[in-house]
């Protein structure tokens, strides 16, 4: 998992072309939840797809990244203002308290073991939790089965499993079901906001290329996927790009 996690860097600049950014309507859905909000800590920053979602929100924002990479790019496109740290999750000081923290797609990297102290260390009393993620996935079942049959040779799943194992048909996903068990958290939501997207076959592509099950093939293996999933694909195509959200508030 952590050779996976660090493996974002080498495509950093296609991961802020191709990776969708975050609607106006998932900050208005942490703000009703959370209240006022002055300070946010965002871990595993990325290129900054959510940071500057909560910074033009008019939250001061220390975006957190291990990839030296990923944070280059994200300083491209964002105010001098916003504070940087280059540290994993399991490495940042637990010397201050935010009103907000937050993950986008990146939770799962961390290592479970004392996730959720450290976590309730960053957050103040009464702040929030929010963490959420945009899994890339066709819309059209059928072709989702065409690219599963064209990858396959080659790998068999690209996703991420449950980090707890949760079962996709359970009514509470992860990371609310370690959340709903937590002594630290409480009021704990689980919401997913809907939306599709129409791209390009080579934008969508695009997208693959950033996921790290692709990333980690052989390069010539890697170009032979992406070859055969290209046959699979009509000339556009569109995305689930469904939002899951889950928050909880600091006890």
């Amino acid at each position: 998992m952590v050779v996976r996690a660090l493996s974002f860097g080498a495509v950093a600049e296609a991961y802020e072309r191709y990776r969708p950014g975050y609607p106006a309507e998932l900050l208005e859905l942490v703000m009703a939840y959370g209240g006022p909000m002055r300070t946010a800590l965002e871990i595993g920053a990325g290129t900054g797809k959510a940071t500057r979602l909560f910074v033009h929100g008019g939250m001061s924002v220390t975006a957190t990244e291990p990839d030296a990479a990923m944070l280059a790019e994200l300083r491209k496109h964002l105010p001098a203002n916003v504070i940087t740290v280059q540290a994993a999750f399991e490495d940042l000081p637990l010397d201050s308290a935010y009103d907000l923290v937050y993950s986008a797609a990146a939770l799962h990297w961390t290592n479970p073991d004392g996730r959720w102290e450290r976590m309730a260390a960053l957050v103040r009393p009464g702040g929030v939790f929010a963490s959420f993620g945009v899994p890339i996935q066709l819309a059209d079942p059928e072709l989702s089965e065409a690219v599963r049959a064209a990858r396959a040779p080659y790998l068999e799943d690209d996703g991420v499993p449950s980090p707890d194992g949760t079962p996709a048909d359970q009514p509470m996903q992860w990371p609310g079901t370690e959340l709903e068990q937590s002594e630290w958290f409480t009021d704990v939501r689980q919401t997913v906001i809907e939306r599709r997207v129409t791209m390009p076959a080579e934008d969508y592509i695009g997208q693959l290329a950033t996921v790290s099950a692709y990333v980690l093939l052989d390069p010539t293996d890697r170009d032979q996927v992406f070859r055969r999933i290209r046959q699979a694909l009509p000339e556009t195509v569109e995305l689930n790009a469904d939002i899951h959200t889950h928050l909880a508030r600091r006890k």
